[in-house]
């Protein structure tokens, strides 16, 4: 396309703004219009909680660029508040409708872009639409949901769904001194992420005083006198609360693409090429109202973030302007604090693959080190899960949560997973170290060594969960307080120390499931034993991981 030619974006967010501005960047010639049906364009939506709490004082930070910067810097006709009606492919023409003036009016496209973004779903129960039940969109969600809290001077809120929104304004209305219960519908907070991993985050929700109705979900919702509602639940539960806010998901904004018959994925979206073209080669579609290829498995994904929506507006507008660029595909990299808690993930995670089949011929480790050199003052323990294939070591995922260091790690597994890496590349990473700022094998060092070892077949690895469905000899290898504290209820004590004098006790026609506290001593344990002729597997993760899967068995049966 020559680039003389007319640009329309429709969406003025993540992949609309970075889309109109990276197209001027490479074509002075180009005419480009960017169409926003909101009052602003270009704002940090991922910073609304934060306005919430009070963290970002002020709204105007949360304006990335206005509409005068886009004229004047990049030379863009940005027109707020109008919306695009309909699309006519055959005339290649946008129906738009000035949302003050009531307006219609029709432009000429010699490239479209799509990029509305999605909604958050609102559940179909009875009250959803009363007063003092809030989505947190845009900013004037915030002003409104502000407004409200300062009205009725808000001491008790139900937050609807424990995902990205709901756990970020559930920790930002606790700033406020707000009272908190989440009720997510899914028997743990953060779905995406596999329900072991989620068990500290429950954990560290209870002690900030949240209260959690998991596995439960809203029915209805009453206005009561005062202003306040009543929430009915599911499981017959009622909560009286000043506030509601709905954060049960997003629904990708497809009306426009639905109406001029481009193509809709099973997941809702808008399916897209490598190119992020849509089924019309003249139109293009970007961001969270899209389905994507997932990286890892290839099938298609849904993933409403804002670092994939930028990168495919920018792709979006290199293919519209001649350049031969391509989209490698979403991978779902995601960070979420909680309180005092980071979690963090990667790629797919392992009920996703189980989801999809694929779960034959991959394998999982867990590891618990600390952040930094434990003896530097300060050190933080962090848990970690990496996914692979038992087959070439290929990483498929990873998943983390701790207090300090969990979003570094993920990072650097990320870019691993970007360029089809193994657990090798991961085992001969090289990474900054100082002693305050990690070790000197680093987290990410050591899953990789770890499940390097069970693809080189130097170590056999078994899962707790396999434990109720086998009868090993279990062997603790930690020491007598250490067993004290809490051990598994038919493990046999031999402290690690104590094991090369005390092998006459093991049974030789027996398989052996060695554990610890995190994995390492039951490793020397196997490895040990394995060469002398003994049927041995450690068990991966060790105690803390035994008590990581309970908590989330628990959470899973409801108990």
């Amino acid at each position: 396309m020559k680039s003389g030619k007319r640009i329309i974006i429709i969406g003025g967010v993540a992949g609309g703004a970075s889309c109109a501005a990276r197209a001027r960047r490479l074509s002075e010639e180009a005419e480009i219009i960017l169409i926003e049906k909101g009052p602003y364009v270009s704002f940090a939506n991922c910073g609304l909680p934060y306005h919430v709490g009070k963290v970002i004082q002020r709204e105007e930070a949360l304006l990335v660029a206005s509409p005068e910067m886009f004229r004047q810097r990049f030379n863009i006709d940005v027109r707020l508040e109008c919306e695009a009606a309909s699309i006519d492919r055959e005339r290649s023409e946008v129906e738009i409708v000035e949302a003050q003036s009531g307006r219609r009016y029709r432009e000429k496209y010699d490239a479209l872009v799509l990029s509305p973004g999605a909604s958050p779903i609102k559940p179909p129960v009875p009250g959803v639409d009363l007063p003092g039940i809030f989505t947190v969109r845009n900013i004037p969600d915030v002003r409104q949901l502000k407004g409200w809290i300062k009205k009725l001077n808000a001491r008790r809120a139900l937050v609807a769904g424990g995902g990205f929104i709901g756990l970020e304004m559930t920790e930002n209305l606790a700033r406020l001194g707000i009272e908190v219960c989440i009720a997510e519908m899914q028997q743990q907070v953060m779905p995406l992420m596999d329900v072991e991993m989620i068990a500290p985050v429950h954990d560290e929700l209870r002690r900030k005083g949240i209260s959690l109705r998991l596995g439960d979900a809203v029915s209805a919702f009453e206005q009561m006198p005062d202003g306040s509602l009543t929430v009915r639940m599911k499981s017959g539960a009622v909560e009286s609360v000043d506030l509601v806010i709905l954060a049960v998901g997003v629904r990708p904004e497809t009306k426009l693409a639905r109406e001029c018959g481009l193509e809709i994925g099973e997941l809702g979206g808008i399916r897209v090429n490598e190119r992020m073209m849509t089924s019309d080669p003249n139109i293009w579609a970007v961001g969270d109202v899209i389905e994507v290829r997932d990286f890892v498995t290839g099938k298609w994904t849904f993933v409403p973030l804002a670092g994939p929506a930028n990168r495919q507006g920018r792709i979006a507008a290199d293919v519209i302007l001649g350049r031969d660029r391509t989209f490698r595909g979403g991978q779902g990299t995601m960070v979420c604090g909680v309180f005092d808690l980071t979690l963090a993930s990667t790629g797919s995670s392992e009920k996703a693959l189980k989801r999809a089949g694929l779960w034959e011929g991959c394998e999982k480790v867990y590891l618990h080190p600390a952040n930094h050199a434990t003896y530097y003052p300060g050190a933080k323990p962090m848990s970690l899960k990496l996914i692979f294939s038992k087959r070439d070591g290929r990483v498929l995922g990873a998943q983390a949560v701790g207090q300090e260091g969990v979003e570094k790690r993920i990072d650097v597994i990320a870019m691993a997973i970007q360029k089809n890496g193994t657990v090798f590349d991961l085992e001969e990473a090289e990474l900054s170290y100082a002693p305050q700022f990690g070790s000197a094998k680093d987290p990410v060092n050591m899953a990789g060594m770890i499940a390097a070892n069970v693809v080189r077949g130097d170590t056999r690895i078994a899962h707790w969960e396999e434990l109720e469905s086998s009868a090993p000899f279990v062997l603790d290898v930690r020491t007598p307080p250490e067993f004290k504290k809490g051990h598994v209820d038919s493990a046999v004590n031999i402290p690690l120390n104590d094991l090369r004098s005390r092998m006459a006790e093991l049974p030789k026609d027996r398989e052996i499931w060695a554990y610890c506290l995190v994995g390492q001593r039951s490793y020397y344990a196997e490895r040990l034993l394995s060469q002398n002729r003994f049927d041995i597997k450690s068990l991966t993760g060790g105690y803390k991981t035994h008590e990581l899967r309970k908590e989330g068995a628990r959470q899973e049966t409801g108990e």
